[in-house]
């Protein structure tokens, strides 16, 4: 405690150097029969959660939940997979089954030669790949970058009609059509790694098959169930008729293996000394702190496994069909526009904190400035109306690269749902128990800590992504 010397009065600290008794108790001892104030524990690890908080949460009392669907015919168009040794790329053989013409063909000494007739070919960007009007005599698949497929706008002017990237193919319908052209120009957008065969490797290969040449003789003359725009099988419908016409008859016919999602699990035990639990449990209560921050961190591992686990993250789920690319690299107005119309009732748009940086700078640049609104008591950015909420379990791939989510959610709205089951036993919050454990002989009290989860996309608008989106900030 310290006094003013102009009173001629000294402090303890200075009387007890001067080898004098001190007159009046010390701070510091007086702080041992005080009551301090002080705050509930801290923990920088908890952040908003907003994908928690979005997502509609739907009872999943068996534990599965099974996503039953209109069968669809569009199979097999996901992307190809390689495998890279140093430079050197080559196809998995059995991945060529992405392409329609051999789709269902299982011989795996022809895919194998196949596999083998493709020629790796390196493009700089800017360098044109295939050009509108010529024959269309070879097939290319994208190991690694971007492909521009420039073409005729409306009016006539040139335009970007779609963006290829790692894993598309294209000018697979040469391979049997020998007066097929190229309908755009295929240029790189970025350097890029491209395998190519041409139709004369390809007749040769199948020259020696009878197996192979079946194949592509039932995908020529085979009749597929009538389609929609979606792929799903057509219901056969009349309008508009007069007088006493024969009308259609049909059925809705169904996936015959649906997806079925089941629960995931976050789990802990968390472990407190009985004698911290006894002595040491006012004014706050030891256990349920320790509880609560231990949720939180359950909480943020269950968003992390929602957007990245590779059974059911939204990263690993959304269909091939919705997921976009950027047009030039940063995320632009243009990106998130052609991002919104791939679905109906987009609802929110999910980003790490910089990718928002980096949109917010783009639109700076065209001096553009999204409005912001208020959602559940926050102010939050949005475009075209649509929140734009962050969420940094969203990864930031090498530093620089990372990806935009587009959502509806909820049921009824054939969305993005959260699954999971509520009145389980020794149930703390919603789907989260914590289950006593028992003592053991070191007078430690065990806690099961558990967390069910899982996310399913009901139907594939329902999850768009935008990817290889750069986030880092250009150099002036």
């Amino acid at each position: 405690m310290s006094v003013n010397a102009e009173f001629g009065v000294e402090s303890s600290r200075t009387a007890s150097q001067n080898g004098q008794a001190p007159t009046s108790l010390s701070t510091a001892a007086a702080r041992n029969l005080a009551t301090t104030t002080k705050s509930a524990p801290q923990m920088q690890g908890i952040t908003s959660r907003w994908l928690l908080r979005i997502l509609p949460w739907v009872q999943v009392s068996g534990g599965t939940y099974r996503v039953n669907r209109r069968l669809t015919y569009t199979v097999g168009d996901g992307r190809l997979t390689f495998v890279q040794t140093g430079s050197a790329v080559r196809i998995i053989p059995e991945e060529l089954g992405e392409l329609s013409l051999l789709r269902g063909f299982e011989d795996k000494q022809m895919l194998n030669a196949l596999a083998d007739g493709f020629i790796q070919q390196e493009y700089e960007p800017g360098q044109v790949i295939a050009e509108s009007g010529r024959p269309m005599d070879q097939v290319f698949l994208v190991a690694h970058g971007k492909v521009d497929k420039v073409g005729t706008g409306k009016f006539g002017e040139r335009a970007v009609l779609g963006v290829l990237a790692d894993g598309d193919h294209f000018g697979h319908e040469g391979l049997t059509d020998t007066d097929a052209t190229w309908e755009f120009t295929a240029t790189a957008a970025t350097a890029c790694i491209l395998l190519a065969m041409e139709r004369q490797a390809f007749q040769a290969v199948v020259a020696q098959s009878a197996a192979l040449r079946e194949q592509i003789q039932r995908f020529l003359s085979g009749t597929q169930q009538a389609q929609n725009k979606h792929g799903e099988a057509e219901i056969h419908l009349a309008s508009g008729h007069e007088g006493e016409r024969l009308l259609p008859s049909t059925f809705v016919d169904y996936e015959l293996s649906p997806r079925e999602y089941e629960l995931s699990v976050a789990q802990t035990v968390l472990r407190v000394h009985s004698r911290v639990a006894d002595l040491y449990n006012q004014p706050m209560n030891q256990i349920e702190h320790q509880l609560r921050l231990t949720i939180e961190a359950l909480r943020e591992r269950q968003e992390h496994e929602l957007i990245n686990n590779r059974e059911f993250g939204l990263l690993h789920n959304a269909d091939y069909s919705q997921r976009i690319h950027t047009h030039s690299g940063p995320p632009t107005p243009d990106d998130l526009d052609e991002l919104l119309s791939r679905r109906r009732n987009t609802q929110f748009l999910l980003a790490h904190p910089r990718t928002i940086a980096a949109f917010g700078r783009e639109c700076n640049r065209r001096g553009i400035y999204p409005d912001s609104i208020d959602y559940h008591g926050n102010a939050v950015p949005s475009w075209r109306g649509v929140p734009l909420l962050p969420c940094n379990k969203i990864p930031i791939n090498g530093g620089h690269i990372s990806s935009i989510l587009a959502l509806r959610v909820g049921e009824d709205n054939q969305g993005v749902i959260g699954l999971h089951q509520t009145g389980i036993p020794d149930e703390y919050e919603p789907s989260l128990s914590v289950r006593f454990m028992g003592i053991n002989e070191k007078a430690i009290i065990s806690y099961l800590v558990s967390a069910y989860y899982s996310a399913a996309v009901l139907v594939p608008d329902a999850l768009g992504i935008l990817e290889n989106v750069e986030v880092a900030r250009p150099h002036d």
